[in-house]
């Protein structure tokens, strides 16, 4: 027998089981309505809640013909893992890799991202960021439309399909992280208010009503998120999860929800010996979120965050591109305040918010690995006009630079899929929608999004095949020309980063020496300990290393030109050296 069950508190008289051609009534328990049946795997089903039509189950693990249609059972304990003695992958001293399922291949599944692993094992990744791949209506998008929070999107694989490729990384040394999204559901295929109250108009979010974390009934709600992230930690054996918009949690209680859950998966990893991890994605920059609970709510105890401030001090400082929310990171001193500390914003004038912003980050009592940073991500690059790269916009020298300023830091670097070999191809804004209304509007909103930048002409279209597929990765551009020269040089980087505390986050009680950054003239010079990072990013030729830093001060010319790990000359270049005296670094 299989027992069937679902929480629905707005059921007024029934709940019904249909399953093949089968009606079965469902007993009440409390709020709960279950049923026990004669099932197997790959059987589907629905409920109907007081006679209406037919929904998928809120914790359908799949969705084979779509989030609109029935469910079908999944065990997934018919997977044998291969690698199941994994020990886990800690963030610190990690470097991640973010990838699109449908994007990163030709193929577009988990099937087919596992034959490029081998391609992350030689660049020196550690953990695998997959963006979300729950169900959505469609064949292709983002993946943050999903509305069947618990099934794996069928055209990556299903959840057999994750599960091999979990298994695959593990068995390369790669960690995996998923990204979930907890803050809201796709606008088309939600069904689960037709079963309880999982939303509440009493606040907003871009999304619309915002998930009930703290209102009435909200104790199942926020326990239906908590289980699903237990479940990919847990059934998936994932490393991590990346948390969506947390800031977009709306939670008044004593007790936040994501204190609650980062509590649940710290007892999880105790109980499964290996460590798991919670990254979240906050506008906030709020040290708060990373900070350890306590019994007073000092902190909500998050493992990890991003630091978006990082990111724009770099594009700025690559690119000179100063429009929206760059506009502030154009100060003199930006570049060298994000590469010491990750908020920008830390208490100072935003002109894109028109307010204060932040709160001060201590690196002395936050360890700094707990700031995800990057050059590229999806939102960063997709959400571009036509999605261009920094490789397009920079050329791949300047990128290099970049990269060498970006897996110096002593924060946690996250590459994006085709920023270590320079992609040529877009990684544009792409959609299915099958609501023809739905995905009218999407094009037109894309279109009315960027016309006032005179792009409006330029702005490919979401819901057209060609969009998805110019995003595609062209695998053969990774072992040609420039194209590998970058790779290596990303790999060099990666591979100094773990050999050298200095260059990297450090290991556990031994923490590297903070940075100390200086600007001259088109170049930065970044000091960890007895290193110097040297980029020169103007044009002109440089004839040494020391050229660029001579005018410091502090550091003999002598002692730069005695070379390093890495040298390079001339322009758009960069110089990794160590000083032959490694003295302590200046505070």
């Amino acid at each position: 027998m299989t027992e069937f069950a679902v929480w629905a508190p707005r059921a007024e008289r029934s709940v019904d089981l249909l399953l093949g051609d089968s009606t079965t009534p469902m007993s009440n328990d409390g709020e709960w309505w279950r049923a026990d049946v004669e099932a197997v795997p790959g059987d589907r089903y629905a409920f109907s809640v007081d006679g209406g039509d037919e929904r998928p189950d809120p914790r359908s693990l799949s969705q084979p013909d779509g989030p609109h249609s029935r469910s079908a059972l999944v065990d997934l304990g018919a997977h044998r893992w291969t690698a199941a003695d994994w020990p886990g992958t800690p963030l610190q001293g990690s470097v991640i890799y973010e990838l699109h399922v449908g994007t990163f291949t030709d193929g577009g599944t988990f099937d087919s991202a596992i034959e490029r692993l081998d391609h992350l094992v030689q660049l020196g990744i550690s953990m695998v960021e997959l963006m979300p791949v729950v169900a959505f209506p469609g064949e292709r998008g983002w993946g943050y439309d999903g509305v069947s929070p618990y099934a794996v999107h069928e055209a990556y694989g299903g959840a057999a399909g994750l599960q091999r490729f979990v298994d695959g990384c593990h068995a390369r040394g790669l960690g995996v992280c998923l990204d979930v999204v907890y803050n809201h559901l796709g606008p088309s295929g939600n069904y689960l208010p037709v079963f309880g109250p999982y939303f509440t108009d009493r606040y907003q979010t871009p999304w619309g009503w915002a998930v009930n974390l703290d209102g009435p009934e909200s104790d199942e709600v926020r326990g239906y998120f908590i289980d699903n992230a237990l479940m990919w930690l847990r059934d998936f054996h994932l490393d991590a999860l990346r948390l969506d918009a947390v800031h977009a949690l709306f939670d008044e209680r004593a007790v936040h929800f994501l204190e609650e859950l980062t509590g649940r998966v710290d007892e999880l990893a105790a109980s499964l010996g290996r460590p798991l991890s919670l990254i979240a994605e906050s506008d906030r920059n709020d040290p708060r979120t990373v900070s350890p609970r306590d019994d007073h709510g000092a902190g909500l105890g998050l493992h990890a965050q991003w630091a978006d401030d990082v990111h724009h001090g770099l594009h700025v400082a690559l690119t000179g591109e100063s429009q929206g929310y760059y506009a502030d990171f154009a100060q003199t001193d930006a570049l060298a305040k994000v590469l010491t500390t990750p908020f920008f914003h830390d208490g100072t004038w935003s002109s894109f918010r028109g307010r204060h912003h932040g709160r001060p980050v201590d690196l002395t009592e936050v360890e700094p690995w707990r700031f995800v940073v990057s050059l590229q991500t999806h939102d960063q690059v997709g959400n571009r006009a036509t999605g261009d790269r920094l490789s397009q916009l920079v050329g791949t020298r300047r990128l290099a630079c970049g990269a060498a300023l970006l897996l110096t830091s002593p924060y946690t670097p996250m590459l994006f899929m085709g920023e270590e070999f320079g992609a040529s191809t877009p990684w544009q804004y792409f959609t299915d929608h099958q609501d023809p209304e739905l995905a009218a509007a999407v094009s037109k909103g894309r279109r009315a999004e960027f016309s006032e930048h005179g792009w409006s002409a330029d702005v490919p279209d979401p819901q057209a095949l060609s969009t998805f597929e110019d995003s595609r990765l062209h695998w053969a551009q990774a072992h040609e020309g420039d194209h590998a020269t970058l790779f290596d040089w990303y790999a060099e980087l990666i591979r100094l980063r773990r050999e050298i505390p200095a260059l990297g986050s450090g290991t556990a009680g031994q923490w590297p020496a903070l940075p100390a950054v200086r600007r001259a003239g088109g170049g930065v010079t970044v000091r960890r300990g007895a290193y110097l990072v040297i980029c020169n990013l103007g044009q002109y030729e440089m004839s040494s290393p020391g050229e660029l830093v001579a005018s410091f001060g502090d550091v003999e010319t002598d002692a730069i030109e005695s070379g390093g790990p890495v040298v390079t000359v001339g322009a758009e270049s960069v110089a990794i050296v160590r000083l032959p005296d490694p003295a302590a670094p200046p505070t």
